[in-house]
């Protein structure tokens, strides 16, 4: 196991054992581990391990070594897996609704004999929670909104989850000697943030190896339906994936078909019939009575296509890639050969927004300066949390000039290619002031601004007060726009056209956040915004080395948003990225 898949463990642990009543300095001393497990570079952790040396590291008593040795030579741990089975699955469950930590928990269990989300909703029915000392009505109906909202959650999955499902689906697909074609279709192909379910599109002709390979795939909790033509699993994750087949001559037409969406699918068959033809998943054939006699004419015979590109050209159209299908205007830009060339993954050279282990990161600079390079970026941003954030460990001033040196001396050191600029997530208070002195700012390279507490603001103080941060003139952009985390937690209000304006104006940058979680600020926005003048940041706000890959599900939403490579800052080289920063600070 990696340190990080380690630390997960042992984070994990301290749950469990905080919802068994242990003792509180036992619990923390798994949390503190954890933390601590962190701070070391992989390579160290090996040698510590190979040494006998763990034990010398603060914090890491005797069990707690023996643990983490046993973690990182088997992949296993006895203890953690008798530890899950002795704590009922409905009290973990519970645990992730917002605001129920373990302390109400263990309350709740104890007083009401709840230890499910179905007995935690009736006694919050019944009024039985807003009784408990502790607790009352605004909390219940907290918890009552936590569960409604982890229902309706529930039935959909962020896109790079099921993306990490479907890609080796699809190359196992492709290496089957019976398939001639196969692809992912549906909102993950288009890039949607959120996915319901997984589609499969496939051309073959001898079919039951195909459907006999695509049910034995690891994960598989449940074959829900088994046809010649189509087969649909359940994975453990609740991911629900669906396996179409169908002859080669029609796998165009059906993958543009369940690729979707409804809204481009409409459409496209308006203007088929407009042409007297009829589209359909099956293919474009001569409609009976539409069309004028000169399109009937053309329209004699069925229409053959060896991609989409030539059914869109059968359509008079450009190419519409699928990120933009959502009948929003692509189709008439496509007739008038005004598609952009959109941003792709390859255009990035860098990122700014990113964590290390000095704020609530899991990767110590190095690593992550390391994984940069991995990448081939030119450049990294460490924006580690300001002070104010105390739940992530953020930075006081000291903390941070001290930062600013370590960032100068690993330049210095010339070990990576990849250049690493000093920043800050710099907290925007509730005013609107920032978390630092103009002195402390203006000694790093830039600084993005972002709203961490105090979110039941209203939309007119919560979009005065942001505009307030925009307007610094040390800010150079504005990080995650409306705070939201998918599938979890809905944003703040804001008035977003406003923080727009208002960034435009100031020449502050709003970023496309990549995390998988938050995918903010939304691809709905993006087109208008970036017609006025705003200028975009694809960032991942990586916690971790493995996060920075993340950027592919913002340049997803990128796509979906209309931009351009020249719309978005970090596609700019190393040189231009210099002169930018350096600019903006002698504007200072």
């Amino acid at each position: 196991m990696t340190k990080n898949e380690i630390a997960d463990v042992l984070t994990e642990i301290g749950v469990l054992l905080e919802l068994t009543g242990e003792n509180p300095f036992k619990v923390r001393a798994y949390q503190s581990g954890a933390r601590a497990l962190e701070g070391l570079e992989e390579a160290e952790l090996g040698r510590l391990i190979q040494e006998g040396q763990l034990g010398t590291i603060k914090g890491f008593g005797e069990a707690l070594v023996q643990k983490i040795t046993e973690l990182h030579t088997t992949g296993k741990l006895g203890y953690f897996e008798k530890l899950k089975a002795s704590v009922e699955p409905g009290l973990v469950e519970m645990a992730q609704i917002p605001g129920l930590g373990p302390k109400k928990i263990i309350v709740l269990k104890s007083k009401l004999g709840v230890t499910s989300i179905a007995a935690l909703t009736q006694a919050c029915r019944e009024g039985k929670v807003a009784a408990l000392e502790g607790f009352g009505e605004k909390t219940q109906e907290k918890i009552l909104a936590g569960i409604r909202n982890r229902e309706a959650y529930g039935r959909r999955h962020m896109w790079w989850d099921a993306w990490e499902v479907s890609e080796p689906i699809v190359a196992g697909l492709r290496a089957l000697p019976q398939v001639r074609r196969a692809e992912a279709a549906g909102s993950l192909r288009r890039g949607m943030e959120t996915v319901g379910d997984l589609d499969f599109l496939v051309a073959a002709t001898d079919v039951e190896p195909v459907i006999a390979w695509f049910v034995a795939r690891p994960g598989v909790k449940e074959v829900t339906a088994r046809g010649e033509t189509k087969t649909s699993v359940r994975f453990e994750s609740g991911l629900q994936a669906d396996l179409r087949i169908v002859p080669e001559e029609q796998f165009v037409f059906a993958l543009h078909h369940f690729t979707g969406s409804k809204d481009h699918n409409v459409q496209m068959r308006q203007r088929a019939l407009a042409r007297g033809l009829s589209m359909s998943e099956w293919g474009l054939v001569p409609a009976e009575g539409e069309g004028t006699a000169k399109a009937k004419a053309e329209a004699k015979q069925s229409v053959t296509v060896k991609d989409e590109a030539e059914l869109f050209a059968k359509l008079g159209l450009h190419f519409i890639v699928p990120e933009l299908r959502e009948g929003l205007g692509e189709i008439e830009a496509a007739e008038k050969g005004g598609l952009p060339r959109l941003v792709e993954l390859a255009d990035l050279r860098g990122a700014f927004h990113n964590h290390t282990t000095a704020s609530d990161g899991r990767n110590t600079l190095a690593e992550m300066t390391a994984a940069a390079e991995a990448l081939g970026w030119e450049y990294l941003g460490i924006a580690d949390h300001s002070k104010s954030s105390f739940q992530a460990n953020g930075l006081s001033e000291e903390r941070v000039t001290k930062q600013i040196e370590e960032i100068h001396a690993l330049n210095a050191a010339k070990k990576f290619k990849t250049h690493v600029f000093t920043g800050t997530e710099c907290d925007i208070l509730p005013d609107g002031k920032l978390d630092f002195d103009d002195a402390l700012l203006a000694q790093l390279d830039y600084v993005v601004v972002s709203v961490h507490n105090v979110f039941t603001q209203d939309e007119a103080t919560m979009t005065k007060r942001i505009i307030r941060a925009i307007e610094h003139p040390r800010t150079t952009m504005l990080g995650h726009l409306t705070g939201r985390l998918l599938l979890r937690r809905e944003g703040y209000k804001v008035d977003a056209a406003k923080v727009i304006d208002a960034a435009v104006a100031h020449d502050v940058v709003i970023e496309l956040n990549a995390s998988p979680w938050r995918l903010d600020m939304d691809w709905r926005l993006w087109r208008k915004a970036a017609e006025r003048g705003l200028r975009c940041a694809i960032n991942p706000d990586a916690h971790e080395t493995a996060g920075l890959a993340h950027v592919r599900a913002g340049v997803n939403a990128a796509r979906k948003g209309w931009l351009t490579k020249e719309q978005v800052v970090n596609t700019q080289n190393l040189a231009a990225i210099k002169r930018w920063l350096a600019g903006r600070r002698a504007k200072k």
